[in-house]
């Protein structure tokens, strides 16, 4: 037997003890050290190689074929074992894990929107239209645009600390800061930053929280959310505030909406007036929600006191206008009929998702 044909028969002695080993191993770590055992720089196999130098052109040539055929053959092999392994492992795996498709799915808790800001966003897009710019202001304010600016004389009940969250006890008005009252302060702030020349026409719509030290129950809250609106110009009358008011209600609740305007009282407006709106729910016939009477109070409202714009530097008399303010809260609770403020802050995804 020659030296080729002792290669032959040692490459397929190799190839039998290979194929063996493939059949018996069981974890993909023994297939990669197989390779190393096989293929490696001390391996049989590569005994074989390092001896194709002995050979002329022909032999070597024919060693070769069967050296690559050999290789091929058993990585072959070996990189089938590895996938049929990891997969057996796979379906172990799945089987351990399995999922039961018929089981009913978890439905995920989604956020709902509160009815605050649905009315929020109503009030504002109506404005928007008008032309009216929207602003939320300064929540923290002092007594000088809070009350005195406003026409609110120092004996008024609304200065009493009963009523008004204080921040300090200055005896300085102009730096005694409290909690704003109302969303009228950005009034007083605004109509005060024209030093006195008044342009072009202001029309704001200031919104946010006001505080007030009320007990809370289910109509009344210490924190609640306000609207105020004003428009001022040259020729402003109590007609423009008695259609503008028409519109927003009509707007708001309805093409229907009628409203009603009484004689009232505010330091910062004269003339005011009580508005009420047409029932939403009953249209004037009377029903449990306006008491049987088919009104509802839904705002105060009035032309701008002239003590109001002497008091922000405006001295023009051809230049006046009208302002009026709602609750926020006020009114979602005609337009979604409920009856209790505080549900507006519990934050129960029962009455949210309502909405």
């Amino acid at each position: 037997m020659n030296q080729l044909d002792k290669i032959k028969e040692n490459l397929n002695k190799i190839s039998i003890k290979a194929k063996s080993d493939i059949k018996a191993i069981s974890e993909t770590n023994n297939l990669h050290f197989l390779k190393s055992k096989y293929f490696g720089k001390k391996s049989s196999f590569n005994e074989i190689l390092k001896s194709l130098n002995s050979f002329d052109q022909q032999a070597k040539s024919e060693v070769g074929k069967l050296v690559n055929e050999f290789k091929s053959e058993i990585m072959t092999l070996i990189n089938e074992k590895i996938l049929k392994i990891e997969a057996k492992v796979l379906e172990e795996q799945l089987k351990q894990n399995q999922v039961d498709l018929t089981l009913p799915g978890t439905d995920l808790a989604i956020g709902y929107r509160n009815p605050l800001f649905l009315i929020i966003d109503k009030i504002t897009t109506i404005f928007k239209d008008l032309g009216y710019q929207i602003i939320s202001g300064t929540e923290v304010d002092n007594e000088e645009y809070n009350f005195n600016r406003l026409n609110l004389p120092k004996n008024h009940p609304a200065r009493a600390m009963q009523d008004t969250f204080y921040l300090d006890n200055s005896s300085d008005e102009k730096n005694k800061f409290l909690l704003r009252t109302h969303c009228t302060n950005m009034t007083a702030r605004i109509l005060s930053a024209t030093n006195g020349k008044v342009i072009n026409p202001l029309a704001y719509i200031s919104l946010g929280n006001v505080y007030r030290k009320d007990d809370d129950d289910a109509t009344h809250s210490h924190q609640f959310m306000q609207v105020d609106a004003f428009l001022v110009a040259k020729n402003i009358s109590f007609a423009n505030l008695k259609w503008t008011l028409n519109y927003f209600c009509q707007q708001l609740f309805g093409a229907k909406s009628k409203i009603r305007l009484r004689p009232s009282y505010f330091p910062f407006t004269e003339p005011s007036a009580e508005v009420d709106v047409s029932c939403p729910l009953c249209f004037t016939r009377g029903c449990s929600l306006c008491k049987y009477t088919g009104w509802i109070e839904i705002l105060g409202s009035g032309m701008i006191h002239p003590n109001v714009f002497q008091a922000c530097g405006i001295e023009d008399e051809t230049i006046n206008g009208f302002a009026f303010g709602v609750g926020i809260e006020r009114i979602a609770m005609i337009k979604y009929s409920i009856d209790d403020i505080r549900l507006f802050y519990n934050n129960d995804l029962r009455f949210l998702k309502q909405f």
